[in-house]
Parts: C-alpha cells; structure tokens; sequence
C-alpha cells in the first residue's frame, strides 16, 4: 500500500482532481541512460518527480528522501525531455486512421489497388484519401481521373498528394464540381491540362477549394473520434505535444472541451487557421487544463509545397521553365493580420517553402514590426513570430531570421523526401541555402524540429535521424545533398524538446529536465544519443509521460478513450 501524501501533496492531488485538470503523479524514474537536454549536466541517473514536477535530477548518491514513490525501472531504454512535434496536423494524423491511406505506394499501379479495394469495401459515399507522392513511382507521373476512373468507376474519389498541396479527382469528382476545358484557377491555384486542353485531374493549391464542397462535413462525433485517433498516435510514438498547425478555429472548443475531459494525453498549442484570427485577437490567448491545450498563434500560407511546383521561387524551376510558383497571398493582405497580432500578443506562423515565399514573408514581417512600436505590443520586443518550413532561402537571406529575428520552423523529414527531387527542381546553385538547419543554427536562429505529418510519418526516431544523417531510410543522400547542414545530436535534441518549447512561449517549464519543469518525458528503446546513425530511425517509444502520468507504455493500453 502507498503511504500517505504529505499535506501538500494531498492538496495538489485534489486540485488535481478537478475536471480539466492534469493526472499528476510522484515517480521515481532510474535504469538507464537520462538526457537532461541541459548543456552544463547533461546526464542523471534518476529523476525524482512530485506531482508532476521534477523536484530531483542527478547522482543515485543525491537523492533526497523517496519513501514510498513509486519507481519506474528504464530497464536500460533512455530517458528524454518530452519530445514535441513542433510542426504537424493533429486533425489530418486522425483522418489518416480513419481514411484511405496511400503513403508508402511504390507506383500508380499499387496506390490504385488500394485505391481499388477501399471502394469494394466502401461501396456508399465519396472516397476520400491521402499519402500519395510520385516522385519514386516508375511511371515517374502525378495520378489522374483516368487512373482513378479505372479503379473505382463512377466514384466520386479525391485523393490528396502527401504534401496537401495537390489533389487528383476523378472524372465524376471534376464532373461535380463542374470542371471542364472551360474552368479557370482561382488566383494562387493550378488546374493541370493534358495536350487538348482538358483537366487531367490534378488541382494544385488554391484549385483544390473547387472540390472541397465535394467532401462531407464531419460530425462532432467523428471529428472527436478522429482527433482521439490522433493522440493516441502520437502518444504511441513518444510525442508529448505537437503544435498543431492550421488547427480549425472551429475545432478549438471542441479540443479544449477534450481536455477538460481529459481526453488529451499530450500537449497541443494551436495556431489556428485565418478565419479564427480575428476571434483571437479579440480574445488573446486561450489556456484549458492547466495549460494541456493553448491557442495563441495564427497560421497563414504565403506559397505552395516544392514537390507540385507551387513553392514560390525567384527563377523559374528548373524542370519546368514556364513557373515560378504560386504566391497564396500578397502583402496587402497579410501586413494589416500581422499588425493586428503584434498589437493583441498573438504570435504568427506563416508557410513559406521557396525563396521568395521566404524573403515576401520576412519583408511583411519586418513592415508590420516597423509599424507597430514594441510599447504597443504586449509581448513588447518577443513576439517569437515564425516561418513555418523555410525549406528555400538564399543564403544571404539568413540575416531576416537573425535580425527580426524569425523562428525558423522546420521538418529534418522532408530533406530526406526530396532529395530525390528537389535538385531537379531547383538546379544545383539553388541548394545552398535548402533546408540549411546547420547554418542558421550556427548564426544563432533557433531552429524548431517537426514533422508536417500526415505529410510525413511522423515518427519522431525519423525525424531525429533525417537532423542529424541527413540521408533517406535506405542511407542514400545524393550528389552533393549539402551533408554540412547535418547537426549534431545534442542539436538535434534541442530542435525536439527545448526549442519548441520556447517557440511556444514555454521554456520555463519545459524541454529539459530541470527540477522545477513540467515531468514530460520520453524513453526510446535505443539511446539517441549514442547508437550507430543507422539504428536512429529503427528507435521505439517504450514510454511517454506528461504532467508525470504515464500516457503510453509498451506493452499496456494506456491510451485515452
């Protein structure tokens, strides 16, 4: 039997108790290998924790009185700072359970098997799907209506690329939404067309919003089943938070309704899509659950994604002269949302994937900065404003990130992707200055570790590998695939812990384990820190702790309902 709690420990227990509130739990964590993420002491053998905080890290010799604590045995796993996605799609990692899943096709043929056998068991409704990209596949090609057509007849199909900045529909689909030869793109969208001018079925960006009207409103009941799926995921994996990027404004009480139900067994920081940044602004940030969901950011798109050519570049691209890209809004638009966060402490994220995305939105930065003095914002001069990818930039851009300065957002994961692509996109100059971690590291820009899932796994063993060997699954990087942007592992630490932390206005009591932070840990089954390069991606998450409870351990089901 546990003895009784001290005094205080029972008065935090009860306010712990209450509805909404966090399951904190004392621990005794030992057994293997602990990463403090602190450059000065950067190991311990244990770490004592009560009521969720961390009151002891260091020496078994130290250790201040433990009496009936419970003890967590690492059995040789190694023990993290709670890694945090710091860029993902909390509601697209659900649907990816619930929906068609392409990722991982090889070629059209099998994506369209899937494709095939999702229709026979899903014979009623549209067919919604997501995961595909072509830049591996044989028939070295984007999918088309033809190609669904003959996979599911007279369906209505509507299958995402990867990156979400694409989408092919089927002949029905386009038929639908009443595209034909005829149909103009919106601004800031392509409608792909085959040599006699008719749709092939592809719709680049701002073009997917004509078929959008195609996919049936979820319900509140199966838009909550998808967002458990999502945290049970991403427990599973290790992750103790994400910051969900383009969280639906809509979607924000729902979240936090969960969290006060204790239905979110990781942290969630939401940067919401635009149509909620007026509400926001209004209100100022949001926190439920003792800070378990928080909304204090807004999401905007300035380019499309480089692997549907819709990154926006200074040159054309490489292997199709004819673009440049796609711009998604101009600073006319965006400058007066940025003035109005700055003046209500909201921090903004803005895409950006090519070197002019990049350089347009650090130009709109700097104009709204400029416009609204640091005595009329509430954050003053720590805004902690972000580019959320800055995959492109020309190396003598750097100096936005340093001056304004600009959190640069970015995922270890896709350099991976595309470095099957992207030099033929861009051409061999263009790539000083791709996906450059190490060089804005070394000018002192912090530099926030995510994922983009579902555009990618999401798995955060991958991502910690992409940082620091900079080569695919398979070892492959490429010609020249720039191998000194690679960063050392510590760094790489700090991209998954301590700098999302901060990039969320946490730092204090998060991304390290330090006595007095918030008890979010991770243990992987291999120490990140110290196995051979190859092992990285092949890590496991055996136990994923926050606020001091135990939200996933191997083996057990301690997922949330």
């Amino acid at each position: 039997m546990r003895p009784l709690l001290p005094l205080s420990a029972l008065v935090s227990a009860l306010l712990l108790a209450v509805p909404g509130a966090a399951l904190a739990q004392d621990m005794l964590i030992r057994g293997g290998p602990i990463h403090t993420g602190v450059v000065a002491t950067p190991s311990a053998e244990v770490v004592l924790v009560r009521d969720g905080r961390i009151v002891f890290v260091g020496a078994e010799a130290g250790l201040p009185d433990h009496a009936g604590v419970p003890v967590i045995d690492l059995d040789g796993a190694a023990l993290f700072p709670g890694f945090t996605d710091g860029h993902a799609h909390l509601d697209g990692i659900g649907a990816r359970e619930m929906t068609l899943n392409l990722e991982g096709s090889a070629s059209v043929d099998e994506a369209m098997v899937r494709l095939e056998a999702w229709a026979v068991a899903h014979p009623e409704g549209p067919i919604i799907g997501r995961g595909w990209i072509e830049t591996h596949w044989p028939e070295g090609r984007f999918l088309t209506a033809a190609d669904l057509d003959a996979a599911a007849p007279g369906r209505i199909v509507l299958l995402g690329r990867a990156d979400g900045h694409a989408v092919v529909a089927s002949s029905a689909a386009l038929a639908a939404a009443g595209i034909d030869a005829s149909t103009v793109a919106p601004a800031g969208g392509e409608i792909l067309k085959d040599e006699n001018g008719q749709p092939t079925g592809l719709l680049v960006d701002a073009a997917e919003a004509l078929v959008a009207g195609l996919i049936p409103p979820p319900t509140e009941a199966t838009r909550r089943e998808m967002y458990r799926a999502g945290f049970a995921v991403y427990a599973r994996y290790g992750w103790t938070g994400i910051h969900f990027m383009s969280a639906p404004w809509g979607d924000v009480p729902l979240l936090e309704d969960m969290a006060g139900a204790g239905e979110a067994s990781i942290r969630v920081y939401n940067s919401v899509t635009p149509d909620g940044a007026q509400a926001l602004f209004a209100s100022g940030p949001r926190s439920v659950a003792d800070g378990r969901v928080v909304t204090r950011a807004v999401k905007m798109y300035a380019d499309g994604a480089l692997g549907s050519r819709g990154a926006a570049l200074f040159e054309p691209y490489a292997d199709r002269p004819d673009t440049t890209g796609l711009m998604q809004i101009d600073g006319a638009a965006a400058v007066p949302v940025y003035e109005a966060a700055l003046r209500s402490g909201i921090q903004i994220a803005t895409h950006a994937i090519g070197d002019r995305g990049n350089a347009s939105v650090a130009d709109w930065y700097a104009e709204a900065l400029e416009a609204v003095p640091a005595s009329e914002r509430p954050n003053g001069e720590d805004v902690r404003w972000r580019i959320e990818h800055a995959q492109i930039l020309r190396p003598q851009g750097y100096r936005w990130f340093v001056d304004l300065p600009i959190i640069a957002s970015m995922q270890p994961s896709h350099a991976i992707g595309d470095l099957h692509f992207a030099p033929a996109r861009l051409g061999d100059a263009r790539l000083d200055g791709a996906y450059a971690w190490h060089s804005l590291v070394d000018l002192g820009v912090i530099v926030v570790g995510g994922s983009d899932a579902p555009v990618e796994r999401g798995d955060p063993a991958i991502e910690f590998y992409a940082a620091v060997a900079r080569r695919d699954l398979t070892g492959f990087q490429g010609p020249d695939w720039r191998p000194d942007e690679a960063v050392d592992r510590m760094t790489a630490l700090h991209m998954f812990t301590l700098w999302p932390a901060y990039a969320s206005f946490r730092e204090e009591e998060l991304g390290t384990i330090e006595p007095g932070k918030r008890a979010d840990f991770t243990a992987f089954d291999i120490d990140l820190m110290t196995a051979p390069e190859a092992e990285l991606p092949n890590a496991k998450a055996v136990l994923t702790i926050v606020d001091g409870e135990v939200v996933y351990r191997a083996g057990e089901d301690t997922s949330r309902p």
